[in-house]
């Protein structure tokens, strides 16, 4: 059962996913788009047109500027940004306020299962692989792989995790995760499940 707490500002022309819950203060814009079964909390905001797949948690005052796109399961933590300016002022040249027709805006893609950690923020028009996982705090300024874990500012990878958000152990020839068992392979910087 959907449900929307009556402080949060939802624009009418947004969809909003069976089952989704959006908590206190928290603003979804015109045109956005929430899977089914999503968890926005208190404060969080969505601009227009932002995507949203199924089963993706925004904590509190995650901020997804338009036009992100976020695959299923993806996991956004408290005061988190991705952002979609890329040469922000608040004014022109010539000095009038920029509006919509003096900028062109650009998205964070957000691949199935990721996860952006706390106060992380992630500069458009970067994009994040499947399950990857941005730690608290990193700033991300390129693109991130599939599986990848990225620290610090900027962010670089310092490993790989797998679908159960476990850190990927080296087992010779492969990663091993910890908490499935499941087995990975490496070729040239990229990670792919053993099937």
């Amino acid at each position: 059962m959907t449900s929307i707490a009556d402080t949060a500002d939802v624009a009418q022309s947004a969809v909003v996913g069976e089952g989704t819950r959006i908590w206190h203060l928290a603003q979804i814009r015109e045109d956005a788009i929430l899977g089914s079964n999503c968890n926005i909390g208190r404060g969080a905001y969505v601009g227009p047109g932002v995507v949203l797949g199924n089963n993706c948690k925004l904590q509190n005052y995650a901020l997804v500027y338009e036009p992100a796109r976020l695959a299923d399961g993806v996991f956004v933590g408290p005061a988190a940004v991705l952002t979609n300016d890329l040469h922000p002022r608040a004014i022109t040249p010539d000095g009038t306020l920029k509006d919509s027709d003096d900028w062109v805006a650009v998205g964070v893609t957000v691949g199935r299962g990721a996860s952006i950690g706390a106060g992380a923020i992630c500069i458009a028009p970067a994009s994040i692989g499947e399950w990857a996982t941005v730690a608290a705090g990193a700033v991300v300024t390129r693109d991130v792989p599939p599986y990848a874990v990225v620290i610090g500012v900027p962010a670089r990878q310092s490993g790989w995790v797998g679908e159960a958000g476990h850190p990927l152990k080296e087992a010779g020839a492969c990663w091993l995760c910890p908490a499935t068992g499941r087995s990975y392979i490496e070729r040239n910087g990229r990670l792919t499940p053993v099937d």
